[in-house]
């Protein structure tokens, strides 16, 4: 059997991190290994503990998950963190997502999908729940006066059927939905999107996300 996932939990809450220790423990491919207070103790366990995943909340004291974020991914940037967040009251996830973070997760997500969240990101997969990813980029890029993460001209040096696939992907559909929108095999949608990565040179899916909006392949409201 596999090392079990490694996890450090990061939430000023001290029941919420007893909720999730309580759920997490229990999993026989899961162990939590630390636990963090606020973002500075975050960044301190990560550099101790070196955990398979971070679940980071937004909103703590000392340094925010945003901050812990930025400071975790400049030193350590195989970690993988998933950002938890209330959704209606964070405005700091998209440059949480654009500093590193692998996706995120809403507070009140189930158990199943929290696990399942963990799993996906520990493999090396990006979390981006579709109609929350959507709303939550609409509502924030408008805002944000940081460079776009990628130059939107590289875009061009896509070809048409990866451009499609971008436009996909930033709508929030799944690789098996975008094959089905393509009428091609989920195995040449998994194809396109790694030469998306590779020629944009981008992280992730969530990076993904984020450029397509950014180059204006998908608008709000869209």
């Amino acid at each position: 059997m596999p090392d079990p996932i490694r996890l450090l939990l990061a939430d000023d809450q001290q029941m919420v991190r007893a909720g999730f220790r309580l759920v997490l423990d229990a999993q026989p491919d899961m162990s939590v290994v630390g636990e963090a207070n606020n973002g500075a103790e975050a960044v301190t366990l990560v550099n101790e503990l070196s955990p398979d995943v971070v679940l980071m909340d937004i909103r703590m004291p000392i340094l925010d998950g945003l901050g812990a974020t930025e400071k975790i991914m400049a030193t350590h940037p195989e970690a993988r963190i998933l950002v938890l967040t209330t959704f209606d009251l964070d405005e700091y996830v998209h440059a949480a997502l654009r500093a590193g973070a692998s996706g995120f997760m809403l507070k009140d997500a189930g158990p199943t999908e929290l696990l399942a969240a963990i799993r996906a990101v520990r493999n090396g997969d990006s979390v981006v729940a579709p109609s929350a990813t959507r709303r939550l980029i609409e509502r924030f890029i408008p805002r944000q006066n940081a460079a776009p993460m990628t130059d939107p001209t590289l875009v061009e040096s896509l070809s048409d059927r990866e451009r499609e696939v971008l436009t996909c992907v930033g709508e929030g559909l799944t690789n098996a939905e975008i094959a089905e929108r393509l009428y091609v095999a989920e195995t040449t949608v998994k194809t396109h999107v790694g030469h998306i990565l590779s020629k944009l040179g981008l992280r992730d899916r969530v990076s993904m996300v984020i450029t397509a909006y950014e180059a204006g392949l998908v608008r709000p409201g869209r």
